[in-house]
């Protein structure tokens, strides 16, 4: 018996026709799936506007046949997730690949110079902080584990941040750190600093959930290439974080994680816990994972500090993939430091993610910011506008808030602003449909079997992929190349880019991002929005971009804020928190 489904692969293996005419097939033969024939053939011609001949019906009838038995051998062959195509997306980058990395990187400096008296002030304190508190003998791995795991029982409730508290492997390695500290051994900057895990980072002997009601209770026994650097940086994985179902959103089987600036709306995602939990101080730093904006846009709404690595930066082993192609894994954190201390432990080859390599890289560098040409996005010559994409105060969203001009702070960095146009041929957001096929075949097996319980909505996405055929997927990437050589040459004759709205762009060309805080408005529900600024850099340009962002981010003060959880709880408690409002994010 032939099925819907493999009819429509059987005719899309052909490549005669269009996805229509595949549709239009498959639509009338559902009544009598067995017994497809030229006559059906030729009543599905009309729909789709092309005309075949006697003998490429035929050959249609034939190949569906002759295939339909292979495709079945071939399905019963199992495959995990963790088995990817024998093709391998890389960028045009032409930098040198390194033999091997060397990890050498050291905080910049310090404004800590006692212990802050409470665990509150403590908690918001950014890595590079608190790893001078570690080293000094100030505070201790143990204690400081105990206050993020305090914390994180006391407001992950309200927040939906944390999937799985690894309370018991992280007071094991906070203990080791602090051994090994009394007998020498010092790490790196990230010796014994509690950090969290999107939880489709796999750890052993713990739930890898992937935010879906079917693997709620599973564990994977690989280590993720990053948990593992990081563990030998010295970190102290903490929580498991969540993340939207199957790497979409902030909804997960517990619900909608929050954003600890307004509990009353989502956190965004697919890295929802990831930015959450950091911005509410529950945990050092945390990685997330972006193959649209999964990095980026929970950045935004949280306030976090986030940065989206070169592609290829950064192995993928032991991570959930949706797109082979296009996913990044990536720190969240407090402030650009703590990134760049973060992405130093992680990045590099390890020979099982195939995408990943070496490339050199350091921190800090010697970037020095006074004339770097930085784009921005070209405005309309009738505007006297001069934040090139910052947002305005109007009385309804907090006019009283300061304003601050990224741009204006560029000039004063001695930086040079260039206005520049990126690519704009055709909408480059169709190209995603990449994504969907990729995604469709990673969880091709779940959907077959019904497992789509709470998967937001993968199951519709992944479904109408089964229609876009090899021959298109294949343009999409023929024109992501196109794209890849456009948006090089729109932006050689800038070192770095500017709120350029570039998110679908960089995403599919590979380009690194970092965003961060602002400034804050009021919201109209109460909290406080965020106005983000992203700093955009060339491929494998990763330190330079760092520091620039870096530079930027000590003229501002936003990312050093925290949220008035307690007042949130309080109103969590009473119930108030899910009551229905206008939203206006």
């Amino acid at each position: 018996m032939i099925n819907r489904r493999q009819l429509l692969t059987t005719l899309t293996s052909t490549g005669i026709g269009t996805a229509v005419f595949h549709k239009a097939v498959v639509a009338l033969a559902q009544d009598d799936e067995d017994k497809l024939n030229a006559e059906m053939l030729q009543q599905a011609e009309w729909v789709s506007g092309i005309e075949l001949t006697d003998e490429q019906r035929d050959e249609i009838v034939d190949a569906v046949a002759r295939d339909v038995d292979q495709i079945e051998k071939l399905r019963e062959i199992e495959l995990t997730a963790d088995v990817g195509p024998a093709l391998h997306f890389h960028t045009i980058s032409a930098e040198k690949k390194l033999d091997s990395v060397e990890r050498v990187s050291q905080t910049i400096s310090t404004t800590v110079r006692v212990l802050p008296e409470s665990d509150e002030e403590i908690a918001f304190l950014p890595v590079h902080e608190l790893s001078w508190l570690i080293r000094t003998g100030k505070i201790s791995s143990v204690d400081l584990t105990k206050i993020y795991i305090d914390r994180l029982k006391k407001y992950s409730p309200m927040l939906r941040c944390m999937v799985t508290l690894t309370e018991e492997l992280a007071m094991e390695q906070a203990e080791r750190a602090d051994r090994e500290l009394q007998q020498g051994i010092y790490r790196s900057p990230l010796h014994g600093i509690p950090w969290g895990a999107k939880d489709l980072i796999s750890v052993p002997g713990y739930p890898t959930t992937w935010g879906i009601p079917h693997y709620k209770d599973r564990v994977l026994d690989d280590t993720a290439t990053v948990a593992a650097r990081l563990e030998e940086a010295g970190a102290v994985l903490i929580a498991k974080l969540s993340l939207g179902a199957l790497a979409m959103g902030d909804m997960w089987f517990e619900g909608m994680t929050r954003n600890p600036w307004n509990p009353r709306v989502g956190s965004s995602g697919s890295s929802a816990g990831s930015a959450s939990a950091v911005v509410a101080g529950l945990v050092g730093f945390t990685l997330g994972s972006e193959t649209l904006g999964s990095i980026l846009s929970p950045s935004i709404r949280c306030g976090s500090t986030g940065m989206r690595p070169t592609f290829g930066r950064v192995s993928r082993y032991g991570c959930m993939p949706l797109s082979w192609s296009m996913d990044k894994i990536g720190p969240i954190c407090r402030s650009v430091e703590d990134c760049a201390l973060v992405f130093d432990a992680i990045h590099g080859a390890d020979g099982r993610d195939l995408t990943a390599n070496n490339y050199a890289f350091s921190w800090p560098t010697d970037l020095n910011v006074s004339g770097l040409r930085v784009g921005v996005l070209k405005l309309p010559e009738d505007t006297d506008e001069e934040s090139g994409g910052g947002e305005t105060d109007s009385p309804e969203d907090g006019g009283n808030e300061k304003e601050i001009d990224p741009l204006a702070i560029l000039q004063e960095m001695g930086c040079e602003l260039v206005e520049i146009e990126l690519p704009s041929e055709f909408s480059y957001y169709s190209l995603t449909n990449v994504i969907s096929v990729e995604g469709a075949s990673v969880f091709d097996q779940l959907l077959r079997d019904g497992h789509t319980e709470g998967w937001n909505a993968w199951d519709g996405i992944f479904r109408s992929a089964q229609y876009i055929s090899a021959i298109d997927y294949l343009r999409y990437q023929r024109l992501r190349t196109k794209l890849m050589h456009d948006f090089e040459a729109s932006i050689k004759d800038v070192d770095f880019l500017c709120n350029m709205n570039d998110l679908v762009h960089t995403n599919l060309t590979g380009h690194p991002s970092v965003v961060m805080p602002l400034r804050y408005r009021d919201s109209r529900q109460g909290g406080k929005r965020i106005v983000p600024v992203v700093f955009t850099g060339h491929l494998n340009d990763d330190a330079r971009l760092l520091s620039l962002s870096h530079a930027f981010q000590q003229r501002i003060d936003a990312h050093l804020q925290a949220p008035p959880l307690d007042e949130w709880l309080g109103k969590f408690d009473a119930g108030e928190l899910d009551e229905k409002e206008d939203e206006d994010e």
